[in-house]
């Protein structure tokens, strides 16, 4: 499979985890610092900026910031092969990959553009979330990415070998 559809579908499901992480690391956060998590602040801050907050109802919106976050992780995901052509560790090199992500949009992008302050303005609870779920998402992005990619299913082969587990290369088993 090509190298950036893999790593978008990579991204893509990896945000599955990442949200899951997400939601249950902010229910430990103090309630002064339960505000809504950086996809809502986004998705709600773009809208605001093109005035068109107004036209949606509160399902919508978070209709949209979920497809924003998957569609961005998606999208993040495709471009972690243009910046490595081979890799040996893809959980660790996923991870820091997703941490590198966070770094470039959090203190990057997003704050140029006027969406969101920086990190080091948010609570300390909230950015340790946040680098906490990227680590999540970058090393699911990259194991995912690295076994699409790298899968070579043979015509030939049989149904036991091509229904293999995913885990299953991993741990070294099967085959």
């Amino acid at each position: 499979m090509n190298r950036y559809l893999a790593g978008a579908i990579g991204g893509l499901l990896a945000t599955i985890p990442m949200t899951l992480a997400m939601e249950a690391l902010y229910r430990r956060l103090p309630r002064e610092e339960r505000y809504p998590l950086p996809p809502r602040e986004i998705t709600q801050n773009l809208l605001q900026k093109v005035e068109a907050d107004a036209l949606l109802d509160e399902e919508q919106r978070v209709e949209l910031s979920l497809v924003s976050h998957f569609g961005y992780g998606a999208l993040a995901g495709a471009l972690y092969p243009a910046t490595r052509q081979r890799v040996a560790h893809p959980l660790v090199y996923g991870s820091g990959y997703g941490v590198a992500i966070w770094a470039a949009s959090y203190f990057g992008w997003i704050p140029a553009l006027h969406i969101l302050p920086p990190p080091h303005r948010h609570p300390a609870n909230r950015r340790r979330l946040m680098i906490a779920v990227h680590l999540v998402w970058g090393a699911g992005t990259v194991w995912i990415g690295e076994y699409l990619a790298n899968r070579r299913d043979a015509p030939s082969a049989t149904a036991e070998k091509t229904c293999r587990p995913l885990w299953a290369d991993v741990v070294g088993e099967g085959p």
